[in-house]
């Protein structure tokens, strides 16, 4: 009987034994796989939460119809009290501010991949994008006030006869080459902008980022460019709407010291650090 108990004890060790290599080996594999998933992936990973908000909330429908419609009271307010010998006009983005690239960004995460040009070309030649809440009712707005719209955007210009054809789809006024200005050599916009206001006076701008309005808020120090909105608010708040957008931006430029260019690595190291504690 002993010798039987033994055996049973023997081998009651053993398959613990084996169980617990098992569990061990399958945890390891997890663990593995876990902190194998590239800096590529993990960057695009991030962007879930801020796409989700963007594409599903309540809050990004009411936030754009107030923005846009504080760009009306904007444009009444000024119609009241501007002379011009000039015709007037508003300048807006296209991204973020009239159409819906969001899609693309839920693209990116599904493969686990990042912004690059080549994908972003073949999304914008799709000409799919939606139409942003407000902004067609703001634009419809201005045309009916005889105000001339301008679309100011740093898609590249061999994007230009789809990004036509996507407003079109909308009915966007004014979505021709004379008012569609794309990027021909820098994403600084000052150019552009410049060459509108020398035939038009310019009421209002509205975009998503603040070089939307001005080339001042592109290089952001270390408190990534407050300082500057304040000292400058109340020409911000008589001139440019601001619309939300998580998902990128000049914004995420400034964590990472405003070079792009650095790996994925250094850019989750220093989205980590750069969170206040």
């Amino acid at each position: 009987m002993k010798q039987l108990l033994r055996k049973y004890y023997i081998l009651f060790i053993a398959s613990s034994l084996l169980v617990a290599c098992a569990t061990e080996n399958q945890t390891t594999k997890v663990a593995s796989t876990s902190s194998s998933v590239s800096p590529e992936k993990q960057m695009s990973q991030q962007l879930v939460t801020s796409v989700l908000w963007y594409q599903k909330s309540a809050e990004m429908v009411a936030a754009y119809l107030q923005a846009y419609k504080y760009a009306e009271m904007l444009v009444d307010s000024k119609l009241k009290t501007i002379r011009s010998k000039l015709p007037l006009a508003v300048v807006l983005d296209i991204d973020e501010t009239v159409l819906d690239n969001s899609p693309y960004e839920a693209q990116l995460i599904e493969k686990g991949k990042t912004y690059e040009s080549s994908t972003w070309k073949i999304w914008t030649d799709e000409a799919r994008a939606k139409a942003l809440p407000g902004a067609l009712d703001f634009v419809n707005f201005a045309k009916e006030k005889g105000i001339e719209v301008f679309y100011i955007s740093n898609r590249k210009t061999d994007e230009l006869d789809a990004t036509i054809e996507n407003l079109k789809k909308y009915r966007f006024p004014n979505a021709d080459t004379t008012h569609v200005i794309l990027k021909s050599t820098t994403s600084d916009k000052t150019a552009r902008r410049k060459k509108v206001a020398s035939t038009h006076t310019i009421l209002v701008y509205v975009g998503d980022n603040l070089t939307d309005y001005s080339e001042l808020y592109a290089d952001r120090g270390s408190d990534m460019g407050k300082d500057l909105v304040m000292k400058n608010k109340n020409e911000l708040l008589y001139n440019f709407v601001i619309l939300p957008n998580p998902m990128y931006g000049e914004w995420e430029g400034a964590i990472y010291d405003n070079d792009y260019g650095i790996s994925n690595e250094m850019k989750l190291q220093k989205r980590l650090q750069t969170l206040d504690k």
